[in-house]
């Protein structure tokens, strides 16, 4: 905390009156950030350490001095919300609107600049941004043409791949055999190919095209990249360390003529390698920015000192990082609550815990809105979810299914979408017997077969086939119904708004009138949300703009002020702070995950242990740890040993919990052996071994002791229990949380008492 005094002594200088208002109230490592503004500055922003007030700060710095006009800076984030936020603050400090700027997310700006000169690449400026629904659409209908089975190599697999591809700025023509390998029977190479050329047909892009289109863009036309990077005299990116490598490229393309770019991001909280990001690009950035300015915001605003410490010293561990401390001023002279770690005997055990103490803290008149339980894979809420329940505690899963995602809306953002840009094949074909009309599998058959022959758009096939003598006559009357409809509705676009046309398109096309005449329960909700949709497009200048919205920017709904707790992926918690946070399932194989270290080893533990870093900071007030003994994982019940992360938090500031009471040791941050974990227990050190069968003991000084488990006592003997396996039984024995039960049907067993509960035959 050595820069304590001296940030105190710049924030009274920076609040003075004198100030211009973007500088005051920043402490010396936000200010020195702001008003470093030539050459590339690398700033790294820990978590809650004030990183959106420096960039927002740093942009109206630069229009306040007059070093640049607004349409000289780009300014790149990773979601809408994040690039919304930056423009209010923006516009409040200014105290005026911003006109002309670059200001978005990465995807939606590669797509401004692709409309512009799409013809450079293939396409047309209404050219379709496919969501991920649609490319697998596509990629069905390719892999079914080539006859490869679907189940041995799904769409979503193909999707995935050639997604991956693209993030790393990679055409079919730099995919080398060897990487393809033996994907979809060594067709994987040929199905990308055909892939992009089915999507030029359809004068469409998906996500990834975006920013390969725009290096391709680049790289082949020499004057129009240097048209860019004079243009843009400064360059400022968010959440640097989660960009991918076509991202990477793309940013060092446009900064190679001024040089002034200003990248924030935090290494530590670098967590999603799984879908592209890649680490090394923040670690590098001094290499590709000689002579590059590194500033370090360690102050945080959100944590306490317990947890910032407890957060410092489980993510020192980590080797490949550059490496700060966070630290915050205590208030009050109180360094906060320890964390506490609780050991429970299972899952159900662990949910029951967390859900008393959430009520505990209800009494003490704590909102459920400040609490939130983060958990490392989508399995572990269901216990929550059922214990919450149980309890009537008001609870909302982060993550769940989003507006533009539900069923009657794509259906009728397909109608939009075709409307907008006639060659949207798939958006045609999912509306073109959608209410029924009598166009059945036989006629979009033939459809294909022509577009395929002709390299036509599906709908411009139609049109031949309904002006030949291909089709039977009532499918050739609905066909025919339909284009004309399409035509007429086209015809409406430039002379009626677009809200209007919206709605008009819903209920001539019949769409909202099949759902208005159904039976089914869910009819009337999803009319609602079809009413919804109509005032959603009035928000937008166009239709176009409201469809490349949909396609860019949807983002997970959230209810502000609900009060009720939050459960999410640790993943999904990125970014939000809660006064409680439960992290629950802190067990080897689980957290870290074992599947992503056998795949990428240690780059995996370190992205792992990034991902408790993340769930430590996200807590304010209080952070309460847990893991379990026992866990049912995919119907079966393993034993679990403790995370080795809970033995890289510091003994000094956890406090143990509960019963068993045992917390793993401290040791060097490698893995522990397969059959034994450092323990200690209230001062005693030891090690936990298990046998074959799962159970174990703690050795203390060579010395073998019985481990504490479940509470005993539940079941005397002559008590009536049901086991689900063995059915209703008698107990004949008990020894601790062991019992022998006469079963009536199954005979005696020996089996442990949370298996079964009391029953009455």
């Amino acid at each position: 905390m050595t820069d304590s005094v001296s940030s105190l002594g710049a924030a009274k200088a920076a609040a003075a009156t004198t100030a211009p208002p973007q500088l005051r109230g920043l402490n010396t490592a936000q200010l020195e950030a702001v008003e470093a503004l030539d050459g590339p500055v690398l700033v790294l922003a820990g978590a809650g350490t004030g990183k959106t007030r420096v960039l927002t700060s740093r942009l109206v710095h630069l229009l306040a001095t007059a070093r640049a006009m607004p349409a000289q800076i780009l300014a790149v984030t990773f979601t809408n919300k994040a690039a919304n936020e930056m423009k209010h603050r923006v516009e409040h400090l200014l105290a005026r609107p911003v006109e002309g700027w670059w200001l978005g997310t990465f995807h939606s700006i590669a797509a401004r600049i692709l409309r512009r000169h799409a013809e450079l690449v293939g396409l047309r400026t209404n050219f379709t941004i496919l969501d991920a629904d649609d490319q697998i659409r596509l990629l069905k209908q390719i892999l079914s043409a080539e006859d490869i089975d679907d189940k041995k190599w799904p769409a979503r697999v193909m999707s995935a791949v050639i997604q991956r591809w693209k993030d790393r700025g990679l055409n079919p023509e730099q995919v080398t055999s060897g990487e393809a390998g033996e994907l979809a029977n060594g067709m994987a190479l040929n199905i990308y190919r055909q892939y992009q050329e089915r999507l030029r047909t359809l004068n469409a892009a998906d996500f990834g095209d975006l920013l390969l289109l725009n290096l391709t863009l680049f790289k082949s036309n020499a004057d129009l990249l240097a048209e860019y990077q004079s243009r843009f005299k400064y360059i400022l990116v968010d959440e640097y360390q989660d960009t991918n490598v076509s991202q990477y490229l793309w940013l060092r393309l446009l900064a190679q003529a001024h040089r002034n770019i200003c990248c924030v991001g935090d290494d530590d909280q670098s967590i999603y390698g799984w879908r592209g990001a890649e680490v090394g690009n923040i670690l590098r950035f001094e290499q590709d920015f000689p002579g590059a300015k590194v500033v370090r915001l360690e102050r945080n605003y959100r944590s306490t000192p317990r947890i910032l410490a407890a957060a410092s010293a489980l993510i020192a561990h980590n080797r490949d990082r550059l490496g700060k401390t966070l630290w915050t001023e205590p208030k009050d002279g109180e360094h906060g609550e320890k964390l506490r770690l609780r050991a429970s005997w299972d899952g159900e055990d662990e949910a029951r815990f967390v859900g008393e103490e959430i009520e505990a803290l209800q009494r003490k008149k704590e909102s459920p809105a400040g609490m939130a339980i983060l958990v490392r894979a989508g399995f572990q809420t269901r216990e929550f979810e059922e214990r919450l329940m149980t309890l009537g505690v008001p609870y909302r899963v982060v993550g769940g299914p989003r507006f533009y995602e539900r069923q009657e809306i794509r259906d009728a953002m397909a109608y939009l979408r075709v409307v907008n840009q006639p060659d949207d094949d798939l958006a045609f074909e999912r509306i073109v017997n959608l209410p029924r009309r009598g166009i059945g599998d036989t006629t979009m058959a033939a459809a294909h077969a022509l577009a395929r022959a002709k390299r036509l758009p599906l709908s411009t096939a139609c049109r031949e086939l309904v002006a030949s003598d291909e089709l039977k006559p009532a499918a050739k009357r609905a066909l025919t119904g339909l284009l004309n409809d399409l035509d007429r509705w086209r015809g409406q676009l430039d002379a009626t708004p677009h809200p209007e046309l919206a709605e008009i398109v819903l209920e001539e096309s019949g769409y909202i009138g099949m759902w208005r005449d159904s039976k089914a329960a869910e009819a009337p909700g999803r009319l609602d949300n079809l009413k919804e949709l109509i005032p959603a497009t009035a928000e937008f200048e166009n239709l176009a703009g409201f469809l490349d919205h949909v396609s860019l920017v949807m983002e997970q709904a959230t209810d502000a002020g609900v009060d009720v707790v939050s459960i999410m992926t640790l993943h999904a918690a990125k970014g939000l702070e809660f006064d409680t946070v439960f992290l629950p399932g802190w067990e080897e194989d689980l957290f870290p995950n074992r599947r992503a270290l056998d795949e990428s080893g240690a780059k995996a533990l370190e992205e792992e242990r990034r991902l408790a870093y993340v769930g430590l900071t996200r807590a304010k007030k209080r952070v309460i740890v847990s893991h379990v003994q026992h866990r049912r994982i995919h119907n079966a019940w393993i034993a679990c040993l403790p995370s080795r992360f809970i033995g890289e938090l510091p003994a000094d500031e956890v406090e143990i919990d509960g019963v068993p009471g045992l917390v793993a040791a401290d040791n060097d941050g490698g893995a522990p052996p397969d059959e034994a974990v450092m323990w200690r227990r209230r001062g005693e050190r030891g090690q936990r071994r298990f046998g074959p069968d799962g159970r174990g003991a703690l050795l203390i000084d060579g010395t073998a002791r019985e481990i504490e488990g479940k509470p005993t006592g539940r079941f005397a003997r002559g008590a009536r229990v049901f086991h689900q396996k063995f059915g209703y039984g008698t107990v004949a024995a008990v020894d601790g949380d062991k019992l022998e039960i006469e079963f009536d049907k199954a005979g005696r067993k020996k089996v442990i008492d949370s298996f079964v509960q009391n029953a009455t035959a």
